[in-house]
């Protein structure tokens, strides 16, 4: 039975974890050693893109022969998901453990079930989220959207990866489906790592911290003065009509990811 949404706050060493559950389950801070790793404010910290990731195209996507659509709120396109904006539910809070729910509902058009855990160590962070079909099966992404601190202690981050292919994009960013090599940035763009996600954040003298994901897909976006956004996720931007993951009653979606740190 869940509880009334409230902050959780996860501790162990030096390491504070603070989730949000009444603003889409967002993580609204992570501090290691006392020094915030995330851009403040509600529309930051960390929050989970699901059941899309990016943006969807002309917010339109086919299930077999059925079109559906979905709020444009990032116009022309459908962005990031609804459990951004979803109060989600408290299923599990122990020690350096915490679990949550959502119902799928509209705008989404299938019923369903989102969970997402958090798992905090002295030098990382575990993050799961899976995505349940109740009756009907339909295509579904999952990921997360954590904006880093672009700055840290005067020290600005440095992006370290090796991606085998860009997702090239046209004018709309969205992906064509031509894959080219990695290009340099400023970025806001989907990466392909077939060995799974692994990206290193460094900020001089301050912190080393690497994304990783089993899954091969990444959004990088440094395009912004305050922050810098490392986005694993379960497929590409538009994935809903280009690259269908398919969630049935007996096969949910599942995604991971683990942050770890080193402090320099």
């Amino acid at each position: 039975m869940s509880r009334a949404a409230k902050n959780v706050r996860l501790t162990v060493g030096d390491a504070e974890l603070t989730v949000d559950p009444t603003h889409g389950c967002r993580i609204s801070s992570l501090r290691i050693g006392g020094t915030e790793l995330l851009r403040q404010g509600e529309r930051y910290g960390c929050f989970p893109m699901v059941p899309w990731c990016g943006r969807t195209e002309n917010g339109q996507f086919r299930n077999g022969g059925e079109l559906h659509g979905l709020p444009l709120n990032s116009p022309p396109h459908a962005i990031h998901g609804t459990g951004r904006d979803t109060s989600w539910h408290i299923a599990r809070e122990a020690g350096t453990e915490a679990a949550f729910y959502y119902d799928l509902a509209e705008p989404w058009p299938y019923p369903g079930r989102v969970t997402q855990t958090f798992e905090l160590a002295e030098d990382s962070l575990t993050l799961r989220m899976g995505v349940e079909a109740h009756v009907d099966s339909f295509p579904a992404q999952a990921g997360w959207h954590p904006w880093f601190l672009r700055t840290i202690g005067g020290q600005d981050v440095r992006l370290d990866f090796d991606a085998a292919w860009q997702e090239e994009r046209d004018e709309n960013h969205l992906p064509t489906g031509r894959r080219i090599d990695a290009l340099p940035g400023p970025w806001d763009d989907c990466f392909g790592m077939p060995d799974g996600v692994d990206v290193k954040l460094t900020w001089p003298e301050q912190l080393e911290l690497t994304v990783k994901s089993r899954d091969e897909w990444v959004v990088v976006y440094d395009e912004q003065d305050e922050a810098v956004c490392v986005e694993p996720q379960s497929g590409p931007p538009n994935g809903l009509n280009t690259a269908p993951r398919l969630v049935t009653p007996i096969e949910p979606l599942e995604i991971a990811t683990t942050w770890s740190w080193v402090r320099l």
